[in-house]
């Protein structure tokens, strides 16, 4: 079967075959068009997510901070919780 359309078929078989391929030095036989597409998405996907992330923790230092008679601890483990993951993508991701 073709790698191209192994890619529609079975995902995970792909990504294995194209990986095989790298590893090899084969280059001419990987299915670069759909690992570009790959690639380009998770870029993006990394970039919502610290979107999303940034976004809740600001939200909860926004009621943190003027809604103090509402502060409680859920409210805080969100926040520590918001700021390691942010981190973790940052450190994992050096062009943010």
């Amino acid at each position: 079967m073709n790698i191209k359309t192994e890619y529609d078929r079975d995902f995970y078989a792909w990504i294995n075959q194209n990986v095989s391929l790298l590893r090899e030095g084969r280059l001419s036989e990987i299915d670069a068009e759909h690992i570009a597409e790959e690639l380009e998405s998770m870029g993006k996907r990394d970039r919502r997510q610290l979107r999303s992330r940034l976004q809740v923790l600001l939200m909860h230092l926004l009621k943190w901070q003027y809604q103090p008679e509402k502060q409680s601890q859920s409210w805080l483990r969100t926040i520590e919780h918001q700021r390691d993951e942010i981190e973790a993508l940052l450190l994992d991701s050096q062009t943010f």
